[in-house]
């Protein structure tokens, strides 16, 4: 299941992960895992992301609305 919007914000911004990973101080397979929706980033860590994008951290995350069938 897609829960973040990582990889496809990165290609928007022309960045990579390992930009991401050496702007945050994480490694570059962990923000692989991320943008792959393997496992995803802590709240905390999904705000200093954010603002390392200089982006809403609502452009980060799938949308629930276009998820939910009733």
């Amino acid at each position: 299941m897609e829960l973040n919007r990582l990889k496809v914000v990165l290609a928007e911004q022309k960045r990579t992960g390992k930009w991401l990973a050496e702007t945050l101080g994480k490694n570059e397979a962990t923000i692989s895992l991320w943008c792959a929706n393997v496992s995803q980033p802590s709240l905390e860590t999904l705000f200093a992301i954010a603002k390392a994008l200089e982006v809403d951290v609502r452009e980060l995350l799938v949308s629930t609305k276009a998820n939910i069938n009733f």
